[in-house]
C-alpha cells in the first residue's frame, strides 16, 4: 500500500501505563480524539484520573486554561472493549515488551480496524519487522517510540519495518509534529537510534570502572565537568534503573550477535540481582536517603604541593601546546631541554595510550611521570584529569595535582588507563554514532537530533566528534585498539574516511 494516509484525527491507545498515559495526554492536548483501552478496565479510569490531576496542576500553574484542560480531558474516551477502537485512524500500543503478546494484539486489531488504519508500536527493544510478521497488512505497522516522561521528552523515533509502507511513517512524522514532538526516522535495527547510540556512554563507563581506573563518582565528575554532560554514566543508570538498562544492554549485545562495542559488564548484572537498581530502590551506584543523592566518597582536596620544575613531552604536539599554554597561565615556565632534568616533574599527554606506555616509549623515569588529559580545551572545562603510572611517586603525584589545581579548577587523579576516562567514553560515543550513520540506520542529522533530545547530551555525538576533531578521535581509538587488543575500539569506516578527507562527521 503506497497511497497517502488520511489525516489522523482519532487515535487509539492500548495500554495505560506511564507511556500510554503520556501519549494520550499529548494527543488530546493536540486536539485529537483519544480512545483509551486497557485489558484492565480499572486501569483506564485510573489513567483518566491521573490525566485529570495533571491537567489541574498545569491549569493551576497557568500553563493551560481551565477550559482547555476540561476540553482535553473530554477528548479522552474510555473504552471497555478492544472493539471500541474500530473508528480510529491510528492505534498506538504501549503494552508489555513481549513479542508474542504484541503479535496477538496486532492480530486482534487487524480484525477490528479498517484496512488503512495505522498500527504503531511504542516498543523500545523489539523488532518492528518481527512484530508485523503474520499480519494481513504488514505495511501499516510501524514503530513509534516515545521516551518517558512523554510530555517532557520532545523526541519520538519513527521506525520503518522491512515490509513497512513509507506513507505510514510519513503520517506518523506529521502526527508527531502536530503533538509538539520532534520526530526522527530510522530503520528497524536493534536499539533504533537513541538506545543504540547510548551504548557508548554506559558500556565504556562500566568498562573503565571494571578495570579499576576510577570510582563511579569520579567517572561521573569527569563526564560532567570535564566534558560538559548533564549526567555521568552512573548517575544516568541510577535514574533509569538497572532493572531497565541492564536487560537493554544484554538485548542489544545479543541482537548484534555479540558485537564487542556493546559488550555488557558484570558490574550491572551483579548489582541488578542484588537489588541495587538505582534511585527508585533508594540505592544504586549512589544512595538516596530521603530521595537525595549522596556521594559515597568525597573527592580528595588538592595537596599543598608544587614541583621544582616541569618538563612536558613533545611526543604529542596537540597536547604539548595545550599544556604549555596552561602552565604559562599558572605562572610556570616548562623546561626546554630535549630530556627532563633529574628533579623535574615529567608531564605526558597521551591520546588513547596510558602513562606507562608513554614513559617506556620515550625512555622517561616512570616514578616522576604523570599524564594529563588534553581531549577538551582546558579553558572550556571545569575539571582536569591526571593519571599516574603504577610507580609514580606520591611526591610527583601530589606535585602534579597541586600544580594543575592551583587556579582553583578541581583535579581528578585516576590510575593508569589507556585513554584516560573522557577520551575512552567520548570517542566510543562518537564511534558508535558513526557506525549508526555508516549502516544507514538514520541520517547523521537525525542521529544527532535524537541523541541530543533523547539523552540530553551537550551536543549530538557526531557534532561532538567534529568539535573534538575527527582526526583526534581516530587517533585515540586506534591507539586504544592497538594497546588493548579489544575490537570494541576499532574505528568505524564512517569515521576514518571522513577524518582522512578532513570532512565533517555530519556529512551524509
Amino acid at each position: 500500500m503506497q497511497a497517502p494516509r488520511p489525516d489522523i484525527q482519532t487515535i487509539g491507545i492500548v495500554g495505560t501505563g506511564a507511556m500510554g498515559r503520556g501519549i494520550a495526554q499529548i494527543a488530546a492536548q493536540a486536539g485529537l480524539t483519544v480512545n483509551l483501552y486497557d485489558a484492565n478496565p480499572q486501569a483506564v479510569e485510573a489513567a483518566r484520573q491521573s490525566l485529570r490531576d495533571t491537567l489541574e496542576r498545569l491549569s493551576a500553574k497557568g500553563k493551560v486554561s481551565a477550559d482547555d484542560a476540561a476540553a482535553t480531558l473530554a477528548r479522552v474516551k474510555p473504552c471497555g472493549k478492544l472493539e471500541d477502537l474500530a473508528p480510529c485512524d491510528a492505534v498506538v500500543e504501549a503494552i508489555v515488551e513481549r513479542l508474542d503478546v504484541k503479535r496477538d494484539l496486532l492480530a486482534k486489531l487487524e480484525a477490528i480496524l479498517r484496512e488503512d488504519a495505522i498500527i504503531a508500536s511504542n516498543t523500545s527493544s523489539l523488532s518492528i519487522t518481527a512484530i508485523a510478521v503474520g499480519a494481513k497488512h504488514p505495511g501499516r505497522v510501524a514503530g513509534y517510540h516515545f521516551f518517558n516522561p512523554v510530555p517532557l521528552m520532545k523526541v519520538v523515533e519513527v521506525i520503518d519495518g522491512i515490509s513497512g509502507d513509507r506513507a505510514v511513517g510519513d503520517a506518523l512524522m506529521a502526527l508527531s509534529r502536530r503533538m509538539g514532538h520532534t520526530p526522527v526516522r530510522c530503520k528497524d535495527m536493534p536499539g533504533f537510534i537513541v538506545n543504540h547510540a547510548g551504548r557508548g556512554m554506559n558500556i565504556e563507563g562500566l568498562k573503565v570502572a571494571q578495570e579499576g581506573v576510577a570510582e563511579f563518582a569520579d567517572i561521573d565528575d569527569i563526564m560532567r565537568e570535564q566534558v560538559g554532560f548533564r549526567m555521568g554514566p552512573f548517575e544516568l543508570m541510577d535514574l533509569t534503573g538497572l532493572d531497565v538498562s541492564h536487560p537493554v544492554m544484554e538485548s542489544i549485545y545479543n541482537q548484534f550477535y555479540q558485537e564487542p562495542r556493546y559488550r555488557p559488564s558484570p558490574i550491572t548484572a551483579i548489582r541488578a540481582v542484588g537489588g541495587l537498581v538505582g534511585r527508585k530502590a533508594g540505592a544504586g551506584f549512589y544512595t538516596y536517603p530521603d530521595g537525595q543523592k549522596t556521594r559515597p566518597t568525597p573527592g580528595a582536596p588538592a595537596p599543598d604541593a608544587s614541583p621544582k620544575s616541569v618538563w612536558v613531552s613533545r611526543s604529542c604536539e596537540h597536547g604539548y601546546a595545550l599544556v604549555a599554554n596552561l602552565l604559562t597561565k599558572l605562572g610556570v615556565t616548562p623546561e626546554t631541554g630535549a630530556l627532563p632534568s633529574p628533579d623535574a616533574l615529567i608531564i605526558v599527554t597521551p591520546l588513547g595510550l596510558d602513562a606507562t606506555t608513554c614513559a617506556l616509549q620515550e625512555g622517561l623515569d616512570a616514578t616522576r611521570t604523570v599524564a594529563i588529559d588534553t581531549l577538551m580545551p582546558f579553558e572550556a572545562t571545569k575539571r582536569r584529569t591526571i593519571m599516574t603510572t603504577p610507580v609514580t611517586s606520591a611526591d610527583a603525584r601530589d606535585a602534579a595535582h597541586g600544580l594543575f589545581a592551583s587556579d582553583g579548577v578541581p583535579v581528578t587523579v585516576i590510575r593508569d588507563s589507556a585513554g584516560f576516562v573522557a577520551q575512552r567514553i567520548v570517542c566510543s560515543i562518537v564511534n558508535i554514532a558513526s557506525d549508526i550513520a555508516q549502516q544507514r540506520i538514520a541520517t547523521p542529522s537525525d542521529i544527532d537530533l535524537a541523541v541530543n533530545l533523547g539523552l540530553g547530551y551537550p551536543k549530538g555525538p557526531l557534532a561532538l566528534g567534529d568539535a573534538v576533531g575527527p582526526q583526534l578521535v581516530l587517533e585515540v581509538l586506534r591507539n586504544l585498539e592497538r594497546l588493548t587488543g579489544d575490537m570494541r575500539y576499532r574505528p568505524s569506516p564512517w569515521l576514518w574516511r571522513r577524518a582522512g578527507l578532513g570532512l565533517s562527521l555530519l556529512l551524509d
